[in-house]
């Protein structure tokens, strides 16, 4: 997935253009894992499971 740097320079992560949510987009289900570990490690998010989009060749993370 592509990576793009905002006017702050900041990377914005690749959305999903399907749905209302605007999903991230992880190129591999190892990529999509290792983000739900930091978001509970270091945001404590609950427990994330990842998914396949049936839209495209990517991954997101659900709190479901």
């Amino acid at each position: 997935m592509r990576k793009k740097l905002n006017n702050n320079k900041v990377i914005m992560p690749e959305k999903c253009w399907v749905g209302d949510s605007q999903k991230i987009c992880y190129k591999t289900r190892e990529e999509a894992e290792v983000a739900a570990m930091v978001a509970a490690h270091d945001y404590h998010a609950p427990t994330l499971s990842v998914y396949r989009c049936e839209y495209g060749d990517h991954y997101h993370l659900s709190s479901r």
